[in-house]
């Protein structure tokens, strides 16, 4: 085979170009998007992500809170953002496993519309009510929520809220009413309050009213007892067919340059082994989990888009 020196001259640029693309970036500060309120599990992890980040790309990784409309708002400003690695999305399965299946006309796509660079790993979710209520356990809640048809709520201010108690409700039979809420932390406030009776929390945002006991827990969303929480029961023990995973990952505009995807997947992965995240991320319940390439997580999107279809179509949902 004949190579053409025209041929071998535009590859050795292409490569000298990747090459100086991923030496000079970052040179400027990057913005990492974050889909829910401050105070919230997602922005927890992603201000302990991103502080380390900041630290191995030696410039500032600054959080972005742009909550709204269970996560369009963001996902719709990073996919139309410039694809230089400059803006990074710290999401979750709401703006890309859920919201395809929940929303009509959803105004970006999950699959096209971002480039994946890491899997972060799992935040669990546990089922609570107020400290005052007489249920000691979900089947015992489950009996006062049918004692009372349309009396009980539950709040829901993201797609894994929403779609795990749904799924209770249509499993269990009951007949409660969904209230949306804005963020997490005001979610919880009405919980406390009682103005809502259960609610499906993320446990990075609800970790530290569980230990104060200003809540109780009655379930969690995993299939095995966590380490965090060991003595909390699996809600599919007392609810058969409950299976529900969440998970938080790191994107950005489709049409990122190769290298700096690599590099902030590598520095990923460096950020996601230290002992110390490690620890800080325990501390919310969250249980690190990266993906070790970028292919290996755009698979897993894929994978996790058909899961919540699924689920969502459990749940008898039907998208608004």
């Amino acid at each position: 085979m004949k190579i053409f020196p025209r041929a071998l001259s535009l590859a050795a640029s292409l490569l000298a170009a990747s090459a100086a693309i991923s030496q000079t970036y970052p040179s400027a500060p990057v913005t990492m998007v974050v889909p829910f309120a401050a105070g919230s599990g997602t922005d927890a992890v992603a201000r302990i992500v991103a502080r380390k980040l900041g630290e191995r790309l030696k410039q500032p990784v600054l959080i972005d809170n742009r909550a709204g409309a269970n996560a369009q708002i963001a996902a719709q400003f990073v996919a139309k953002a410039k694809p230089d690695g400059y803006t990074l999305f710290m999401t979750t399965n709401t703006s890309h496993s859920a919201n395809p299946s929940l929303v009509l006309n959803l105004k970006y796509d999950p699959i096209k519309d971002f480039t994946p660079v890491a899997r972060v790993g799992e935040l669990p979710f546990a089922l609570v009510v107020g400290k005052n209520d007489p249920a000691k356990t979900l089947k015992e809640w489950i009996a006062q929520a049918k004692a009372q048809p349309g009396k009980f709520s539950y709040a829901t201010p993201n797609s894994t809220s929403l779609v795990a108690s749904e799924t209770i409700k249509r499993i269990a039979g009951l007949d409660v009413v969904a209230i949306p809420y804005k963020s997490s932390p005001q979610a919880l406030t009405d919980l406390i309050g009682g103005s809502v009776q259960m609610y499906v929390v993320d446990l990075g945002s609800g970790m530290g009213m569980i230990n104060a006991g200003s809540v109780r827990v009655l379930g969690v969303t995993t299939k095995e007892p966590l380490k965090s929480m060991p003595d909390a029961v699996p809600i599919v023990k007392e609810v058969p067919g409950f299976d529900l995973t969440s998970w938080n990952g790191i994107f950005g505009p489709a049409g990122m340059p190769r290298p700096v995807v690599d590099k902030l997947n590598q520095e990923l992965q460096e950020v996601l082994a230290d002992k110390g995240v490690q620890k800080s991320l325990s501390q919310l319940g969250f249980e690190t989990w990266p993906t070790k390439t970028p292919e290996e997580f755009t698979q897993y999107v894929a994978d996790q888009l058909a899961h919540w279809g699924g689920l969502v179509k459990q749940a008898g949902i039907r998208p608004e």
